[in-house]
């Protein structure tokens, strides 16, 4: 674990500070090169020299990737700066190889592991999905001819297509049964036959502008049969089973754009006026980077959980996974239209102090993948919640302690393990156990007169359980029709707030008596964030504990001061 920290620090040094005029890696910079569409080449050298390929590729095929938590915080110092860098260079590579460490075979393996280690790139052209977007309708499809396949097809935007040697693609089988429709493939262009592989037209996208989004066009391609991933047909399931891989990372890479854009507003808000005054003296102002910062605190709660959920809970995780990266995107998006507020006319600057704000509001809807991403999350939860209302909410063991330990060990990442769907939901039982646990203590152990608002809060969380409890119990499993009604799709909206809570109270109950704890161990954070999420939910709430959101605001302008990161973690920032 200290090495990964090791490369974390090192990551961001190498870049330098985001705010300095004169860095030829920092903001300026960034923000011009994104304006004229182009990914900043220094910034390319900077994650070429760290290896950062090698952070996708697993350590039994000689990469780094051992802790899946670890990988979200080295994705950290790259989003900070620019979402095209980090998803264009590297992060596009994992989701694209993600299949191949899933069901590669050895030598599938094997290959994608060289092309990623030798500082190729691989991309993924994705299957066509049911009410996507235009960047989704076409496909490729493909025939089985003796000896192997044949490859026909276009997709009008793939990330990275011409920088890419690698391609994984997802294609339509001619002839094959209902639910074995696509089998994935795994190709090399270098490999390919001549002639056969066309690049297209780049599209110019508003957000992550400097991002390669290019067409690609097959026609007529052989393709030795051993380029199956798994086996044919298997396309839908491995999409699925990725995504338990790639959904955990979701919150990492919008939580780092939002921390650029908290740090704007906090910049903003304490620059002098002509009065002498701030804008920190206004309450609305004061409020607006509280609640930025504690829904910066409740994501990384969700990361932490997500990603070392595949470690610790493979047969409960998928749940965690798909609410994380719903949430993620939509608390995010939230916070930022309450920071324009804070920024008035500045929100539209597309350079200067306060440009990167604009940048990272733009880029974040194509970051978190979109609305399509959106619904298919809360569509992979809704199947699995009758059946954790009627035989595992109020009745499971609640979740490891390990779970909510920020710098905790793990046991090794197995991607055999992971279920698509749950058989239990121990992140429940851990607010239910928290609730246990406030109701039998005379006090919190954080101080700060927050301790009879967080019981409240607390209690009111855990009866929203017994409500969603009620609500699906109702609902037969397999039910489809009513499970995608508008009526049970607010519902699954409301069980990841739920989650939410749960998550960010475990993570505060193993940090309050640790001495690292600090800031964390106090329930000032807890307090004022279950108070934020109770307010969306739409539930009773206390008196508003202002002396505890007097304390995170505190917190919020320490760490602008001092230069720390708005995350679990608070780790320096260059």
């Amino acid at each position: 674990m200290n090495t990964a920290l090791a490369r974390i620090d090192d990551l961001e040094r190498a870049f330098g500070p985001l705010d300095d005029p004169g860095n030829p890696l920092g903001a300026h910079a960034l923000l011009a090169a994104d304006a004229a569409g182009s990914v900043l080449p220094g910034a390319e050298a900077v994650l070429d020299a760290f290896g950062l390929n090698a952070e996708f590729v697993p350590a039994d095929v000689g990469g780094r990737l051992e802790r899946m938590d670890v990988l979200g915080r080295i994705l950290r110092p790259v989003f900070r700066r620019d979402a095209s860098l980090g998803f264009g260079y590297g992060l596009n590579c994992f989701f694209a190889t993600a299949p191949v460490w899933t069901a590669g075979n050895e030598e599938q393996r094997g290959h994608a592991a060289r092309l990623l280690l030798g500082g190729r790139r691989v991309a993924v052209a994705r299957h066509e999905v049911a009410h996507g977007n235009d960047f989704v309708r076409d496909e490729f499809t493909a025939r089985t001819v003796p000896g192997g396949l044949v490859l026909d097809g276009s997709k009008s935007a793939v990330a990275n297509a011409s920088r890419a040697t690698g391609l994984v693609v997802f294609a339509r089988m001619e002839d094959a049964p209902r639910g074995r429709t696509h089998s994935v493939l795994l190709l090399d262009r270098d490999e390919l036959p001549a002639g056969r592989v066309e690049d297209l037209a780049r599209h110019t996208t508003t957000g992550m502008r400097s991002t390669e989004f290019g067409g690609l066009r097959i026609t007529d391609c052989p393709v030795p049969g051993d380029a199956v991933l798994g086996a044919p047909g298997d396309g839908y399931e491995l999409s699925l089973r990725s995504s338990l891989l790639i959904r955990g990372l979701i919150p990492s890479i919008v939580l780092a754009g939002a921390d650029t854009a908290l740090r704007t507003v906090a910049r903003f808000a304490v620059r002098e006026r002509a009065d002498g005054r701030s804008s920190l003296d206004v309450q609305h102002v004061r409020s607006v980077l509280t609640g930025g910062f504690l829904d910066l605190l409740v994501i990384d709660c969700l990361a932490l959980v997500a990603t070392r959920a595949l470690h610790l809970l493979p047969r409960q995780m998928s749940a965690y996974a798909a609410a994380a990266a719903y949430l993620a995107p939509k608390l995010v998006a939230e916070s930022m239209d309450e920071m324009s507020s804070v920024l008035g006319e500045e929100t539209f600057a597309q350079d200067g102090a306060y440009g990167m704000f604009q940048k990272q509001r733009r880029d974040l809807p194509v970051t978190s993948l979109g609305h399509a991403g959106s619904a298919g999350r809360q569509v992979s939860i809704l199947p699995q919640l009758p059946y954790f209302a009627r035989h595992a909410w109020f009745a499971d063991p609640e979740a490891p302690a390990a779970l909510f330990r920020p710098d905790g060990e793990l046991p090794p990442l197995d991607l055999s393990q992971p279920a698509l769907l749950g058989d239990g939901d121990p992140l429940a039982a851990t607010l239910v156990a928290c609730t246990d646990l406030l109701e039998s203590e005379s006090g919190t152990g954080g101080g700060h007169g927050c301790g009879p608002a967080l019981r409240f809060l607390v209690r009111t969380l855990t009866g929203e359980l017994v409500e969603l409890k009620k609500a699906f119990e109702k609902i037969p499993e397999g039910d489809r029709e009513t499970l995608s009604s508008p009526y049970s799709f607010g519902l699954a909206d409301r069980y990841t707030l739920v989650l939410a809570g749960a998550a960010a109270l475990g993570v505060w109950r193993e940090q309050r008596d640790t001495a690292a704890g600090a800031f964390l161990g106090t329930t000032a954070w807890i307090t004022s964030l279950l108070y934020r999420l109770a307010g969306r939910l739409g539930l009773p709430l206390p008196d508003r504990p202002a002396d505890c959101e007097r304390l995170v605001l505190d917190e919020v302008m320490a760490r602008f001061h001092n230069r720390r990161s708005y995350d679990l973690y608070s780790s320096p920032l260059a």
